[in-house]
């Protein structure tokens, strides 16, 4: 087991806990993580690109001049695509760009990120994350206790004033331990996580 400290918003000690192996002694594996950041970013894409194919854009259906003795070259009507303002040929269309990833390759990923900002002493494990104030100057004091700037906060339980005070912080984000992913993980310096988030957290990804 790794015995990671266990902190109080203003860094004095309040305790260990026990994190699984399977989590605190994963080998980093940059080809699985950079795996999971192109499925979540994927994922992310609205795929709401499109363009007017011939059927859809706006116009007369009527031949523009006579097949024969023009001496021109015969054409249909004004919105064959080789016109300006005709239609486009094989153009985008709205699509899903989600990409499979496996459940247990995500696990794999996760754990495997995790595992390197522990490393790195850059994962934070706090008691709880309950403040008194909503206020963001009080946010930013305590961020600055912890050594900790720009961080991503990862709880159990939504804080309505943490949630109030971190909005003008753009450099904090706050999030549930059930929307965490290797991406968001990557994106922050430090990451600070409640004991009780992390125990969750833990149960869901040695099972």
């Amino acid at each position: 087991m790794t015995q990671l400290a266990v902190l109080n918003l203003d860094r004095s000690e309040a305790g260990t806990m026990e994190l699984s192996d399977l989590i605190g002694e994963a080998s980093f594996n940059p080809f699985l993580i950079k795996d999971a950041v192109v499925y979540q970013q994927a994922k992310l894409r609205q795929g709401t690109h499109a363009t007017k194919s011939r059927s859809q854009v706006a116009g007369s259906t009527q031949k523009l001049y006579r097949q024969k003795g023009t001496g021109r070259a015969r054409a249909g009507d004004r919105k064959a695509p080789q016109r300006r303002g005709g239609g486009i040929v094989h153009g985008p269309v709205p699509r899903s760009h989600a990409t499979a990833l496996n459940k247990k390759v995500r696990k794999s990923a996760l754990r495997s990120a995790l595992a390197e900002m522990i490393r790195r002493n850059k994962l934070l494990v706090v008691e709880d994350f309950a403040l008194e104030t909503h206020k963001t100057k009080a946010l930013a004091t305590i961020l600055d206790k912890l050594e900790a700037p720009e961080a991503l906060i990862v709880v159990h339980d939504f804080d309505e004033n943490l949630e109030l005070a971190s909005r003008n912080l753009p450099t904090v984000a706050v999030i549930h331990f059930g929307q965490l992913n290797v991406f968001n993980l990557l994106l922050f310096d430090k990451v600070l996580v409640t004991r009780q988030a992390l125990e969750t957290l833990q149960a869901r990804l040695v099972s």
